[in-house]
């Protein structure tokens, strides 16, 4: 009763006094939004870039692991798992009513072919190039997806493409990780590498620039009804379909049920592993272009090798 009695009495000086109460001046309420806004917005994006650099860099060690330990080299069923298990994670939390999603929009789902086409492809290709590409090349072509995913917003004509600074800046940086890479890194001779890391990067760039752009398109005529969560569920049906289609195409897709070991936990847990980390990297770029921009997700995600080549470059 005391401390209550102690909190009423100050509260009603503070109230009868208002020139003496601090949280009761304007400017100073004002000064310390401007100090703590922008400090919470760089902490929290800091911490996203952590995150996801560390998924990244785990997911990229359990794939090489899998793949060249057990010898799976079935990668259009492995990119398929993925899609699958963010299909049903998505329908499982729409049971529980914890998100809200719009059925299937055949319309919606046109507009999303070009992106999905584009994810598919690029993630089988992602998924080779960290069991057959043991080279520089792919990192090379990584620093190349922020340049590339703010030319393909001009291109494609989005509402906020990046502004010539920022252009500027992300084509210098650009260019520095690209002079260190040609310096310090080891290529392989390899033809395939040659075609599919420019490929690669061509595909990745243009799916989230199409996205952010069918983004737009819907926030302008459907009125904000479709969310990126809609967009994003869309998107992972149209994957799904590919690439079940691309698996019947191959001749060896069939083969990965019988050649696993389904019967080791290690194997299976690689596998989980793998499939989780690799499903919820599609969904962080994903989002981070429905909620900010292209070139913001291609950052986050060129992040952790660009950081690696910069500290590199100050130890050297």
């Amino acid at each position: 009763m005391g401390i209550r009695q102690t909190l009423t009495s100050a509260w009603s000086r503070c109230s009868a006094d208002r020139s003496t109460c601090f949280f009761r001046k304007p400017w100073q309420v004002t000064i310390l939004q401007r100090l703590l806004v922008p400090l919470v917005h760089c902490g929290a994006v800091l911490l996203a870039v952590l995150v996801y650099s560390l998924g990244s860099t785990l997911y990229d060690f359990l794939t090489r692991l899998f793949i060249s330990q057990y010898r799976y080299p079935y990668l259009a069923p492995l990119a398929l798992a993925q899609v699958l298990l963010t299909l049903l994670c998505t329908v499982a939390l729409r049971a529980l009513g914890c998100v809200t999603l719009q059925p299937y929009s055949l319309q919606l789902g046109e507009r999303l072919l070009v992106p999905s086409i584009c994810s598919s492809l690029q993630a089988v290709l992602g998924l080779w190039a960290e069991a057959n590409a043991p080279s520089d090349l792919f990192v090379f072509m990584l620093q190349l997806l922020p340049l590339a995913s703010a030319g393909w917003s001009h291109v494609l004509g989005l509402t906020k493409p990046p502004s010539p600074r920022i252009t500027a800046l992300v084509t210098a940086v650009t260019l520095s990780a690209l002079i260190s890479t040609g310096m310090h890194g080891s290529f392989t001779w390899k033809p395939l590498v040659y075609l599919y890391a420019p490929l690669s990067l061509l595909l990745h760039s243009l799916c989230l620039s199409w996205l952010a752009k069918v983004g737009e398109l819907q926030r302008r005529h459907a009125g904000g009804q479709t969310s990126p969560l809609d967009l994003y569920y869309t998107l992972s049906v149209n994957s799904s379909l590919l690439l079940g289609f691309l698996c019947l195409l191959l001749p060896n897709a069939g083969q990965a049920f019988s050649r696993g070991s389904w019967h080791s936990l290690i194997f299976l847990g690689y596998l989980l592993g793998m499939t989780v980390l690799g499903a919820l990297q599609h969904l962080f770029l994903a989002l981070a272009t429905l909620y900010s921009s292209p070139l913001a997700a291609a950052l986050l995600h060129a992040a952790k090798d660009l950081a690696l080549l910069f500290y590199s470059l100050l130890l050297f």
